[in-house]
């Protein structure tokens, strides 16, 4: 019965894999074999099912056991691709020595035997030490030339299309950028037009997105980061890219716009990459940067020490998030250090060079800010990538303006602007254009300031940069002329959370309260929501108009609702609502009026001042109250939001 069982199993998880279904596949492989051994095929599937999953350390156990049943039974060839898959593992987990041994391993199994695909497989890998580690890019470009022509001869479609990616990249690598982007380019069409297997699409798309990133082309990064999610849904990858791929992405996503799915994506990725230790410090450096651009500054720094525990150097995020902590000299120190290694090429240069323009002009040495800018100018004319060139200018913009030429800064500042958006990177663009404005408030163009300004505004409160728009209200502010403008506020709060922790206990609140954080900010996000403050169990929000406020406010409600009946219990809420004329920060009688207005609601309820009620054109059910308000002389008139 329990030999059925496991049969019965295996081909469940045969049938899962076949599907796509890789965690599944994993979890009923794990199955059969606690009842009964599987086989070469079942450890090579549960292997790939574990890949996909992001684990990694799983990955290669499968494969040992593989390719020591392959080696009794007198299969060489199979013994020999396992060694380099193996030896592909043991790299990627940073254990050189076991992956070089298993190179050396396959190489013995192979010599003097009849050429099948194992022997292009090892060629490659040899050819990516020549690249990675060695950084001798002649020699690996030789060796992935060689495996191309024995892909061909022996009609393995996947090693011929990595080996073509891997001519790209090296070509790429030795200044023939052009030449080097149209071999990955060619590659990454084969592997997401559903050519390749599933394993040779994802190193396909891995390694070309951090050649991208590497080289700044945001938008080819971009463009192939959207075609390889329709692979995965067509493919039905609903897991997407496992581990280090899906750091990748998440950056592409946050470059895009998309911070909320790209935090989720990263937070994915230090899951499954926690038993990596260098790996896990890429991912916890992308959520440190996430969280600073939606101004959370101290999960940013949270985000940032931790990476810098797993051996990632945290800048130029760190530094950024010091600049914006009014420390200019600190973060000039940490900038300065990571620029005086010697093992940084030019392009790894190009990544910290603008965020040491800038604080060099904030702290008024315009030597070091032009010396670093007329240096990423040479990087950007040798690699010519959009992005590149973009923050070249924007450099010299900054340069100019505070050396007193503000028509020259908004020259460059608009062309900055142009190309940031022509590679869609949104908050780029933003930033550029704020710095426009603030170069024609100098030379005097006082409305067309204001109108980049309040643009640039848009798109900060757009995508939740909150301390940028702040930045912008700012600047607004200062000005004589500067006009008020209508804004909806928005409280939330946990109601009786003290309660909730002893009932459920710490560790079960701790995973509630992160998904109450999570589901919110998705809503804000969705909803055109900008964060303002997260203290304690509540939030802040601004909101452009109260219709986007109201609806949020009712989704929040419905979400927990719904988690409540799912789960059995969720948090309970309150909200409040009010709509107050703001100008520079968001402080005053209007910000205070809507903090206790919520502050009179109860658990799922949502309360707006009658004004917000009525500008978000909400036929209200519930009768009017009117409520004493501490530090407001007369009476408030409130009403309850329905929302179920």
């Amino acid at each position: 019965m329990a030999e059925s069982g496991a049969v019965a199993k295996a081909e469940e998880a045969r049938s899962a894999a076949a599907h796509r279904e890789w965690h599944r596949a994993y979890d009923l492989f794990l199955a059969a074999d606690a009842v009964s051994a599987l086989g070469v095929d079942d450890l090579e599937a549960m292997a790939e099912a574990a890949w996909w999953t992001g684990r990694l350390d799983a990955a290669i156990g499968a494969r040992e056991r593989a390719y020591s049943a392959c080696t009794s039974s007198g299969d060489v060839p199979r013994a020999a691709r396992l060694a380099v898959d193996i030896a592909y593992d043991q790299f990627a987990m940073l254990s050189r020595a076991l992956g070089t041994g298993w190179v050396r391993r396959a190489k013995e199994l192979l010599d003097g035997h009849t050429e099948v695909a194992a022997h292009g497989h090892l060629v490659r890998i040899e050819a990516m030490i020549a690249f990675e580690m060695d950084s001798d890019f002649e020699r690996s470009l030789g060796l992935v030339r060689q495996a191309a022509e024995i892909a061909r001869r022996v009609g393995d479609r996947d090693l011929e299309m990595l080996a073509l990616h891997d001519q790209g990249r090296n070509l790429a690598a030795m200044g023939t950028v052009d030449e080097g982007m149209a071999l990955m380019d060619a590659a990454m069409v084969a592997a997401v037009g559903g050519e390749l297997g599933p394993l040779a699409t994802g190193k396909i798309y891995c390694n070309m997105i951090s050649i991208c990133q590497k080289m700044a082309d945001y938008g080819r990064a971009g463009d192939w980061t959207e075609a390889a999610r329709r692979w995965c849904e067509r493919e039905g990858h609903n897991s997407g890219f496992p581990g280090l791929c899906r750091v990748h992405r998440a950056e592409i996503m946050r470059l895009r716009g998309a911070w909320t799915e790209a935090e989720q994506e990263a937070r994915r990725a230090c899951t499954e990459l926690e038993h990596f230790v260098a790996y896990s410090g890429e991912a916890l450096y992308e959520v440190g940067e996430i969280r600073m651009r939606l101004g959370d500054l101290v999960g940013a720094e949270a985000a940032f020490r931790q990476a810098l525990e797993c051996g990632r150097r945290p800048v130029p995020g760190l530094a950024q998030l010091r600049l914006a902590q009014g420390k200019p000299e600190a973060a000039a120190a940490l900038l300065d250090e990571a620029l005086a290694s010697t093992t940084l090429g030019p392009l790894d240069r190009a990544r910290l060079l603008p965020a040491r323009i800038e604080v060099a002009v904030e702290d008024g040495d315009l030597e070091v800010a032009a010396a670093a800018a007329s240096e990423l100018d040479g990087i950007a004319a040798s690699f010519s990538t959009t992005a590149l060139r973009a923050a070249a200018i924007q450099s010299r913009g900054l340069v100019a303006l505070a050396s007193g030429d503000p028509s020259g800064a908004a020259t460059a500042l608009a062309e900055a602007g142009r190309l940031w958006l022509q590679v869609d990177l949104p908050y780029e663009a933003a930033r550029a254009r704020l710095a426009k404005g603030r170069a024609l408030l100098a030379a005097g163009s006082l409305d067309l300031a204001e109108m980049e300004l309040q643009a640039a505004r848009s798109v900060f409160m757009r995508l939740g940069a909150r301390l940028d728009a702040v930045d912008v209200d700012n600047i607004l502010g200062d000005r004589p002329s500067a006009g008020r403008r209508l804004r909806t506020l928005m409280f939330t709060d946990i109601v009786e959370s003290t309660r909730l922790v002893e009932t459920i206990g710490d560790a079960a609140w701790e995973h509630l309260a992160r998904w109450h954080d999570e589901t919110l900010r998705d809503l804000f996000a969705r909803h055109g929501g900008s964060e303002i403050d997260h203290a304690g169990d509540g939030f802040f929000v601004e909101f452009e108009d109260a219709p986007a406020a109201t609806a949020c406010a009712a989704a929040v409600q419905r979400a927990l609702d719904e988690h409540r009946r799912r789960h059995g219990f969720a948090p309970m809420v309150r909200i409040g609502i009010h709509c107050a004329e703001v100008s520079g920060g968001l402080k005053g009688r209007g910000v205070h009026m809507a903090a206790r207005i919520a502050g009179t609601a109860g658990g799922g309820e949502i309360v707006a001042s009658r004004e917000a009620a009525e500008a978000a054109g909400i036929a209200v059910t519930s009768e009017a109250r009117f409520l004493d308000l501490k530090g407001f002389d007369g009476q408030v008139e409130v009403v309850t939001i329905p929302w179920s």
